[in-house]
């Protein structure tokens, strides 16, 4: 499921976090918040031992959404 799919299911606390702390590793909390509205996410690029990101692409548009921005 792509982020335009499952973004809007999640509460505004999960949504303020990723648009507060963008492409940063994303919390237990919210990613668990993340794979209950989206089943899996194929978002999610790396984990590693400093936590689990989202991709480039998935970053850029929580940006351009988070400014109001068309794509």
């Amino acid at each position: 499921m792509r982020i335009a799919e499952w973004w809007p299911h999640l509460d505004a606390d999960a949504q303020a976090w990723p648009i507060e702390h963008n492409g940063e590793a994303v919390t237990p909390d919210v990613m668990s918040k993340i794979v209950a509205v989206a089943g899996s996410v194929w978002e999610v690029g790396e984990s590693g031992p400093d936590g689990v990101f989202l991709t480039d692409e998935a970053v850029d548009w929580i940006e351009t959404t988070a400014n109001d921005e068309s794509d």
